[in-house]
């Protein structure tokens, strides 16, 4: 799949920045569905900084792949900040990476329901011995164009745990 200019800036942006501070990246997806990973690969050179990626579309891969526990999804739904923040960290706890990524989100055109929309995305990008940060956004558009907003997002929320 080809990204927008912007997209592959940023992806090119973060790949820069990791290896001038020499660290490894991870992302753990959901509703993009390893799409940052992609942007981030899709630039030549990037094994140096990529570790791993980690696609968990459902809660069950959640939990297994990235220890979370299973009732923070009873408790706030998979699309919430708590999940997308556990997923970040989770990346972290089980990779050789020092910053990780993670998008959890309501791509359509179903799912939504009254209080969590078609659009709704929580971004969060964790980095060792650093405060982990966190985004909510509700893109417009179509799945597609929902996706490659998340993309973008995820890609500038990891560029602000970078600086």
């Amino acid at each position: 799949m080809p990204f927008d200019k912007e997209i592959v800036g940023l992806a090119e942006t973060v790949l820069e920045n990791c290896r001038r501070n020499g660290l490894r990246a991870a992302t753990a997806e959901s509703c993009t569905g390893g799409l940052i990973a992609a942007a981030l690969t899709a630039v030549p050179g990037s094994s140096d900084v990529v570790d791993r990626a980690f696609v968990t579309y459902t809660n069950l891969a959640k939990h297994e792949m990235l220890k979370i526990p299973e009732a923070l999804f009873a408790e706030v739904g998979a699309v919430s900040e708590p999940v997308a923040r556990a997923m970040a960290e989770g990346a972290l706890a089980h990779s050789a990476a020092d910053i990780a990524v993670s998008a959890t989100g309501i791509a359509g055109p179903g799912g939504a329901t009254a209080d969590k929309p078609v659009g709704l995305v929580h971004i969060a990008a964790a980095r060792r011995h650093r405060p982990t940060l966190h985004e909510r956004h509700v893109f417009a558009g179509d799945r597609d164009g929902i996706r490659d907003q998340a993309v973008a997002a995820a890609l500038r929320l990891a560029l602000r745990q970078l600086s």
